[in-house]
């Protein structure tokens, strides 16, 4: 297993991490298989959407909020219960093909960190399953 850290500046953002796992795939020389991607907090998830406009990441998050409502009577203390509904809908994590060391995503794909209760400093864990 590989840990990537991600440092989010805002309360909620989606930061591209394709590059930074293409990187663990070409160190490791990954050749065939599958590679998951997962976020070990329950108020951050990851996620595969369009990295061509950034109005896309937006729109998710502004919608999200307006379904996610803050101002309801929420029993967890802590106060973050719409950052941990929001990551029970966007997941916590996504498997990806690999092959030929390259990851297998659509033209527009990319994959995303999903930030619902920063800023923070998070980790990404990256495991790769060899096929064939």
């Amino acid at each position: 297993m590989v840990t990537i850290s991600v440092k989010t500046d805002n309360k909620a953002e989606f930061i591209d991490i394709t590059s930074e796992i293409e990187a663990v795939i070409s160190k490791e020389t990954y050749s065939d298989g599958v590679i998951y991607i997962f976020s070990p907090h329950t108020t951050a998830g990851i996620t595969i959407n369009e990295g061509a406009d950034p109005a896309v990441k937006q729109d998710i998050i502004n919608y999200l909020d307006k379904i996610i409502s803050t101002d309801f009577n929420y029993r967890h203390l802590e106060g973050n219960s719409p950052s941990h509904i929001k990551t029970s809908l966007m997941g916590s994590g996504v498997f990806v093909f690999v092959e030929k060391g390259r990851l297998l995503l659509g033209t527009w794909q990319k994959i995303f960190f999903a930030e619902f209760d920063g800023p923070r400093n998070r980790n990404v864990w990256i495991k790769f399953i060899k096929t064939a």
